[in-house]
């Protein structure tokens, strides 16, 4: 690997481990005020348009609440496979050809990490975004649930479409 493809590698991890840490900073952020300020004194749901609430919602599982009823220790364990998911991307996102996969992976590293603070320090997951249609409702959700999401959409972009040289 010459100097300049080393260089430009050093610069997707860099801005990547810059998105994750955006990603962390919003999502804990938004989490602090809906517990602080939002729900406070008592949860409740906050009609914002006719399309989407502000609620509290407490997920002591992964996407969709599934592995919820696991026991106390499953916020450690769930925690514990999501940190080494977060490392494992952290070393792919080392490796990135390209600002696209760094931008992606820099996302799902981020929600991953803000789900992963959420279960060492409330034992479950804050969720408060409801988006709904016709009385259904998709499954709360959180910033770092939305950068998770965002990421894994970019990814496939990015392996489906992005130019590479061929060896």
């Amino acid at each position: 690997m010459n100097a300049f493809v080393a260089n430009q590698s050093r610069s997707y991890w860099l801005f990547g481990l810059i998105v994750a840490v955006v990603v962390v900073v919003l999502d804990q952020g938004s989490k602090w005020w809906i517990l602080e300020h939002v729900m406070q004194p008592v949860p409740h749901v906050i009609e914002v348009t006719s399309f989407f609430n502000l609620v509290l919602v407490w997920n002591y599982g992964v996407s969709f609440g599934t592995f919820a009823s696991g026991g106390a220790l499953m916020p450690y364990v769930l925690s514990a496979i999501a940190a080494v998911i977060a490392v494992c991307l952290v070393l792919w996102m080392r490796q990135a050809e390209s600002r696209l996969a760094a931008l992606a992976l820099g996302f799902i590293i981020g929600g991953a990490v803000g789900n992963v603070a959420d279960r060492l320090l409330h034992g479950a997951v804050v969720d408060f975004l409801d988006f709904h249609y016709a009385g259904w409702h998709f499954w709360a959700f959180n910033v770092a649930d939305s950068g998770i999401s965002v990421g894994v959409v970019l990814l496939l972009i990015d392996g489906l479409f992005a130019d590479r040289e061929k060896s």
